[in-house]
């Protein structure tokens, strides 16, 4: 299938919208979680980062459908949005009941690892306000139709949260359909997130559920696996070796389990350490696997988030036109920028996106 006609630009007040949960990520920085006496901290949510890098990076106008409880940690993350751009008129505000016994904001610790220690994310998000999202809260007919929206994007992430979101995430496909939106889906498995709701037979479930309301779907090395069951020929446990050969007939297989899918990307990774990993990309699309440039031995500061700032590349290369193989190059880059840096959230500029695209060194720049 070939992408839809995206909607012009001036047809729309957004170029893109998300539905996500947003936390507050505590980082302990060169510490353990365990051990560390301070935190430094940043907003960041699967969904809601591909929103800011669109915002932030590449200059697009984005706004992120989610909820907080209104005390003063919900206020700090929203200070924190603030600074990434991201317009909050669409942010629902909970009513807090003092302590948290009925809504609260999610938290979420994140070691970096290092060498041979890997990274570390320890939730904190029950009850939360984003979790509590039900079909109705929000009207998608304004935000789709009478503001306009191009692009809508969400993923596993928040369809893990609780039985009602992912019923949320379909009423907002099924809307962002009927106005011509295209709709991408991060599968996003995140295995802490269905321990206690089912595990992975019950993300396979809920994910093929909402398959068939996509357009364009993303993934890591391991979640088409994981989040919808479809094997990849030749993948050890310990992803020691990566054939995107291998990748593309799994993603034909998707496509044509589900022929709605215009386009399917997953991003490759192999992790020789916490700190050194390769790096690359493949997408499917209109019968065709292209392969984005490997990049062995990237190193890394900060592995979180460079699947969603590969995902925010790849929409930004979409959006603006690009083909297929080029915006994958696009999204590979961003996502190798975004782990140089530390937080969730990607601090890279267009021009050094494409400075990575085209090849450049790292060298100083002065």
């Amino acid at each position: 299938m070939i992408l839809p006609a995206i909607r012009p630009r001036d047809a729309a007040r957004w170029d893109l919208v998300s539905l996500g949960e947003v936390m507050l990520r505590l980082d302990p920085g060169e510490e353990r979680i365990h051990t560390t006496r301070s935190f430094r901290v940043w907003e960041g949510g699967g969904e809601y980062n591909v929103a800011r890098a669109l915002r932030r990076c590449f200059g697009l106008r984005t706004t992120i459908v989610t909820a907080l409880a209104d005390n003063r940690v919900g206020r700090l993350v929203e200070d924190l949005m603030l600074q990434g751009g991201v317009d909050l008129s669409h942010v629902r505000w909970a009513t807090d009941d003092g302590v948290g016994r009925t809504v609260r904001n999610g938290l979420n610790f994140t070691e970096r690892g290092f060498g041979v220690r890997g990274a570390v994310g320890v939730s904190d998000r029950g009850h939360t306000a984003a979790s509590q999202l039900r079909p109705g809260d929000i009207d998608w007919d304004v935000l789709f139709g009478e503001e306009g929206t191009r692009w809508f994007h969400t993923g596993g992430i928040f369809a893990a949260l609780s039985d009602t979101t992912a019923d949320v995430a379909a009423e907002a496909m099924a809307a962002a359909h009927r106005h011509e939106t295209i709709v991408s889906y991060d599968l996003n498995y995140r295995p802490s997130l269905w321990k206690g709701i089912g595990g992975q037979a019950r993300a396979q479930e809920v994910n093929r559920t909402l398959a068939p309301l996509v357009d364009v779907m993303l993934g890591n090395e391991e979640d088409f696996t994981s989040a919808l069951g479809f094997e990849v020929a030749g993948l050890d446990a310990n992803l020691s070796a990566l054939d995107p050969a291998n990748f593309g007939r799994m993603m034909s297989a998707v496509t044509a389990a589900y022929p709605n899918l215009a386009l399917v990307a997953t991003t490759l990774r192999v992790v020789r350490s916490a700190s050194r990993n390769d790096w690359g990309a493949v997408c499917f699309a209109d019968g065709e696997l292209h392969v984005a440039a490997l990049r062995e031995g990237l190193e890394i500061l900060d592995r979180v988030g460079g699947g969603d700032s590969f995902a925010s590349g790849l929409i930004y290369g979409l959006l603006a036109g690009f083909s297929p193989e080029r915006a994958l190059e696009y999204g590979a880059a961003h996502g190798a920028l975004a782990m140089t840096t530390p937080g969730d959230t990607s601090s890279a500029t267009l021009a050094e996106v494409e400075a990575v695209v085209a090849g450049a060194s790292a060298r100083v720049v002065r």
